[in-house]
């Protein structure tokens, strides 16, 4: 049997401590770890023509409860999905009972619902540094993360992160077969609810070459709210 002596039992500790800093610093950039509420702008495209636009308002608090509302297209107000933990529900104005969805599932274009319901690296995966790139001249973190079960969105992910402000730069998304399902890219990076944060992400379809989606962040704005807003009976009200 081999064991790992405590010189190198410290070293991997240290490197696994430091994995899940990075991104915990990277996630508190991307979102408040406090109550807030942003407007969210999807616009579809496939070879550069705009296919599909919609948008959505985000009540957020602490990673583990979410609210996305859907705001346009008019047709589709009134459609409101519901996060807690992992749990993900879709209530819709002409059906009494709300339908259970996963985190996985597309909700348009690129984007699944868990990437703008549950954005919490941190929560869903297992990091591990596995080298450092420089792009434009700056050391970057390349962290893969392993899902920690078949609840998150996705399998693995490959995240670049910025050594020296932890700002999110980029990240591959696989399927659990292995296979690189999209690209994002977080850009634009802008003061919002007290600190620079990415305010447009652009997502790549790795298997259908010219159809993107770019998010655009806005109005982002730190809101007390209460746990009472995350149920099903209080949903039914709004």
């Amino acid at each position: 049997m081999y064991f790992l002596n405590s010189n190198a039992q410290q070293e991997v500790s240290k490197e696994e401590k430091l994995a899940k800093d990075v991104v915990e610093k990277a996630d508190r950039i991307r979102f408040p770890d406090e109550g807030f509420q942003v407007d969210v702008a999807i616009a579809n495209s496939n070879s550069g023509q705009v296919t599909d636009t919609r948008q959505y308002r985000v009540l957020s608090k602490g990673n583990e409860n979410t609210i996305v509302m859907v705001t346009e297209p008019a047709v589709d107000r009134g459609q409101i999905m519901l996060m807690k933990g992992r749990d993900l529900w879709v209530f819709l104005p002409n059906v009494s009972q709300p339908v259970r969805l996963s985190l996985a599932q597309r909700l348009t274009g690129q984007v699944a619902n868990g990437d703008i319901a549950r954005a919490n690296f941190s929560g869903d995966y297992t990091p591990k540094i596995v080298r450092t790139d420089k792009i434009d001249g700056e050391d970057h973190y390349v962290l893969e993360l392993t899902a920690v079960d078949r609840t998150v969105a996705y399998h693995r992910v490959l995240y670049w992160v910025k050594q020296k402000t932890f700002f999110p730069h980029k990240a591959e998304f696989y399927s659990l077969s292995d296979r690189l399902l999209k690209t994002c890219r977080y850009e634009n990076f802008q003061p919002m609810a007290g600190r620079p944060r990415p305010t447009r992400l652009v997502m790549q379809d790795a298997l259908r070459q010219g159809e993107q989606s770019v998010l655009e962040y806005s109005g982002m704005a730190l809101r007390q709210l209460e746990d009472k807003i995350f149920t099903r009976d209080y949903l039914k009200r709004l």
